[in-house]
């Protein structure tokens, strides 16, 4: 079974012969960049670059997919946020917002949000840099992306700090600010789609239960994802949340999406015994603390203990940070095609 086919049959329910090794998440390593020559802070706002870079995860080490974009200001930008690339830094760092639209309580159901979102800032390159994706290696891999859910794309927006205390203090109008941004994190994903992504991860990190109760979590986060997937329902979705999530497994798994995405603090055992072995939930290897500083035998190892662990896609806890190894993130992808069939839990269910 070839990569995107093992990939999409097991979002969409098919038979499928192991685990997965993938993301919805960032992709792109320092050897990739550096087979073309490229510098990090370049391929942001390059088409070619972007799809060049993505594909080599799957040419350099087996990586079964390829992910764009790298960065989290894609819909920010579309809006009207100033992004800063940092291209005058030699250092590897990701872009950042360092102009936001709303400054104040006020402003969060006024700043204006562009009809034409789609057509704004990178979005028509990121689509361009996914139709070069398939017609590279669309066929053997699946082409994924990601947006920003509607809370963290609001964190980029505004200050992060002063968006969680309203969440607690004043939930209506963070609610009507969020279902505003749902709106853009929908058209977005729709001009992604339309572009040739197999699938879309859902990114609403900004959302750690580190922070929010559960009942805000079902308050103010939940009603606008469920908004969204309600309105890609025909697309396979993965949800992401960071941080620790076995306290709101029953409320992500409402959202619906074909999969869940989890990280290393979530415990797999209690998740599974909170929403039962039925839903996909994919993890959760360290992507830092192992990929990029631990060893292979570190890394064969996190992986065994993932499919041990009911994964059913082993996936790195965040975007595979550059710097990683090839070595270490061959041992990913070369532990699960040898070891996923025989230790996968869903077999058994």
């Amino acid at each position: 079974m070839k990569s995107k086919e093992l990939v999409l049959n097991l979002l969409t329910g098919k038979d499928a012969d192991r685990p997965a090794c993938y993301s919805g998440m960032g992709n792109v390593t320092t050897a990739g960049l550096e087979q073309f020559g490229y510098k990090f802070a370049k391929v942001h706002s390059d088409a070619k670059m972007m799809a060049d870079t993505a594909a080599s995860s799957y040419k350099l080490f087996g990586y079964e997919c390829a992910v764009v974009p790298y960065d989290l200001c894609l819909e920010a930008e579309a809006i009207g946020c100033v992004m800063n690339p940092y291209e005058e830094v030699d250092q590897l760092l990701y872009p950042t917002i360092k102009e936001k639209v709303c400054h104040s309580e006020d402003e969060m159901t006024t700043f204006p949000i562009p009809d034409n979102i789609t057509s704004r800032g990178r979005v028509p390159m990121v689509c361009e840099a996914i139709r070069l994706l398939k017609e590279d290696i669309g066929n053997e891999v699946a082409i994924g992306t990601y947006v920003l859910g509607p809370f963290t794309l609001a964190g980029q927006l505004m200050d992060l700090n002063d968006l969680f205390k309203l969440s607690f203090k004043k939930a209506d109008k963070v609610n009507a600010m969020l279902d505003r941004l749902s709106n853009v994190t929908i058209e977005i994903a729709k001009a992604l789609r339309a572009a040739g992504a197999d699938y879309i991860c859902i990114r609403e990190m900004g959302a750690t239960t580190d922070v929010l109760s559960p009942k805000v979590f079902r308050n103010v986060i939940f009603p606008h994802l469920k908004k969204v997937r309600e309105a890609l329902a025909d697309v396979p979705t993965v949800l992401h949340i960071c941080g620790g999530t076995n306290k709101i497994m029953d409320i992500l798994n409402d959202v619906g999406c074909n999969a869940i995405s989890v990280e290393t603090k979530n415990n797999m055992a209690k998740s599974r015994e909170d929403i039962g072995y039925e839903p996909l939930i994919f993890g959760n290897i360290d992507a830092y603390n192992v990929l990029v500083n631990g060893s292979p035998e570190d890394v064969e190892k996190a992986a065994i203990a993932a499919l041990e662990a009911s994964v059913d896609a082993v996936w790195p806890s965040c975007d595979i940070w550059p710097t990683a190894p090839i070595e270490n993130l061959k041992t990913m992808v070369e532990t699960v095609k040898k070891f996923g069939a025989e230790k996968w839990v869903r077999k058994n269910r």
